[in-house]
């Protein structure tokens, strides 16, 4: 814990200068874009990943002092491609998507050679064969590792949600680390939650800064890598103990692309206004649609994660009690995969389910008619 607590001091006072010393108006480094998935009130910086990192290096500095365990210090290190990759892209606007992809997969490469984090068991039929040459496992890791990169960026569209859904996915890992004894592991992930959780001080609910694509792809290389090392090192654990873990942004990413290509029939990666968060933020609090003040956006951006909160956690709890039962597990993607899709063709069709309708909104809805009639 005292680890923990290290990456969060270290994270918090980092994010907090960099909210002092770019936050002021018309800096050339805040984020002044618009487009279909931007929902904040104003420009703000949005290189928050580069707090988490460094708590993350003293903390791992520390670790390698106190214990001489290598492991933490050399995953940064793997990392570093895509975290620079998504920096400069925050600081530039000038990276493309498909280079930040690169930069991620060469991470993952670099985490093959240096740390042996490979995935060579699934329990997928198909994918175990084919992970069970070295070439293909390489194949599999390094387009698992990129992917969940890319799918926690995407589902950063809202004040604290990528990041509290990381923390609650670091903390599944975390548990069954402990659960299976292996204290390496453990001390890692606690101080990746701690390191994010001191950025998520700053950035929910009032969105002072944002975690950026630097943020982003490395928490997600960071979650990707951690889950491999824990499978590689303890064989007691399922394979798809990580996968259920991670299912909502990977899910989100899998459905994003289905819509775009076949029912839209655009590119998948084609940006746009449409997923579930978004949906949740337009259509399950439309009662918020009309004050465009500042402190009604923030307050509207902010209600929009909890949501997501409760879905990751629907997947995540499961996951963290049958850990090493892959039918229990298997069944439990199965699910989350229904009731997602039916969550998503409700929503978009104006038919939310009311227990989505927290009565403090019921409230809101009376008050705002109240005053208008007024």
């Amino acid at each position: 814990m005292a680890l923990a607590l290290l990456a969060f001091l270290v994270s918090a006072l980092c994010t907090g200068w960099i909210v002092r010393a770019l936050g002021r108006e018309g800096h050339r480094w805040l984020d002044h874009s618009s487009g279909p998935q931007k929902f904040h009130a104003r420009a703000v910086p949005r290189i928050g990943g580069v707090g988490i990192f460094v708590g993350l290096v003293v903390a791992c500095t520390v670790l390698y002092v106190e214990r001489r365990e290598s492991l933490p210090l050399l995953l940064l290190g793997c990392g570093l491609p895509a975290f620079v990759a998504g920096v400069v892209e925050d600081l530039t606007r000038n990276v493309s998507p498909r280079m930040r992809l690169l930069a991620t997969a060469i991470s993952a490469a670099i985490a093959i050679g240096v740390m042996q984090a490979l995935i060579v068991r699934t329990e997928i039929p198909g994918i175990d064969w084919l992970v069970s040459y070295s070439v293909g496992a390489a194949m599999v890791t390094i387009l698992s590792v990129a992917g969940i990169a890319n799918s926690v960026n995407i589902i950063d569209g809202f004040n604290g949600l990528a990041s509290m859904c990381v923390v609650l996915m670091m903390a599944a890992l975390t548990y069954v680390a402990f659960q299976v004894g292996d204290p390496v592991i453990a001390a890692l992930l606690l101080a990746g939650m701690g390191a994010v959780l001191g950025f998520f001080l700053w950035n929910f609910p009032a969105g002072l800064i944002f975690l950026g694509d630097g943020g982003a792809y490395f928490l997600g290389f960071f979650v990707a890598e951690a889950s491999i090392l824990l499978l590689v090192r303890n064989a007691e654990v399922s394979p798809l103990f990580p996968l259920l873990v991670c299912i909502y942004p990977v899910f989100e990413t899998l459905f994003s692309i289905y819509r775009r290509k076949f029912l839209r029939a655009v590119p998948p990666s084609m940006p746009d206004g449409i997923h579930l968060h978004s949906l949740i933020y337009r259509r399950v609090l439309r009662w918020a649609v009309g004050d465009r003040s500042s402190k009604a956006l923030t307050r509207r951006n902010s209600m929009t994660a909890p949501y997501l909160w409760l879905l990751c956690m629907f997947s995540v709890v499961p996951a963290v009690l049958f850990w090493n039962n892959t039918p229990v597990l298997a069944l439990f993607l199965c699910l989350f995969g229904l009731s997602y899709v039916t969550l998503y063709w409700r929503i978009v069709r104006f038919k939310s389910p009311r227990w989505l309708r927290f009565a403090p909104v019921r409230r809101r809805l009376v008050t705002n008619a109240d005053n208008r009639r007024t």
